[in-house]
C-alpha cells in the first residue's frame, strides 16, 4: 500500500479524514478565524497545525544548533525552533526540523541525511576568512 494510501487509512480509522461536506461548516475567512484565537496568517511562528506546540525558546537544544537536519545536508543553515523534532533511537541525540514535510523526507533515509549533514557542518562551521 503507497505511504499516502496507509496515512489515509490510518486518518481514516481515527475518524480524522472525514469529506469536507461531513464536517460541520468552517469559517471561510481564515485570516478571521486565525486572528480570535490570537495568530495571524502573515505570523510565521503561528503558522499551520504543526507550530500548535512550540517550546519556550532555549528549553530545547537540537544537533547542528538546532538547524533543520536536511538543510545542513545541502550546505544551508535553516534554523528551527524543535517544535517538530525526532530523537535518534541509537544515539539519543535530538534533531529539530523546520517542518513537517522536512521531517517526513529526513525520515525516508535518516542515515544518509546525517552523513551529509555532518559532512556539511564541518564546513558550515569553518571560520570564514576575509581574504585580505
Amino acid at each position: 500500500m503507497p505511504a499516502r494510501h496507509a496515512t489515509l487509512a490510518v486518518l481514516a480509522a481515527a475518524g480524522l479524514a472525514a469529506t469536507p461536506a461531513a464536517r460541520p461548516a468552517e469559517s471561510a475567512d481564515v485570516a478571521s478565524a486565525a486572528a480570535a484565537h490570537g495568530g495571524s496568517s502573515a505570523d510565521p511562528a503561528s503558522r499551520g497545525i504543526w507550530k500548535a506546540v512550540v517550546p519556550p525558546p532555549g528549553s530545547m537544544h537540537g544537533e547542528f544548533d538546532s538547524n533543520d537536519p536536511l538543510g545542513v545536508a545541502a550546505g544551508v543553515r535553516i534554523a528551527a525552533d524543535c517544535s517538530i523534532n525526532w530523537v535518534d533511537p541509537d544515539e539519543g541525540r535530538l534533531y529539530c526540523f523546520s517542518s513537517a514535510t522536512s521531517l517526513v523526507f529526513f525520515l525516508e533515509s535518516p542515515r544518509d541525511y546525517l552523513r551529509r549533514a555532518r559532512s556539511q557542518w564541518q564546513h558550515l562551521m569553518a571560520p570564514v576568512s576575509s581574504g585580505a
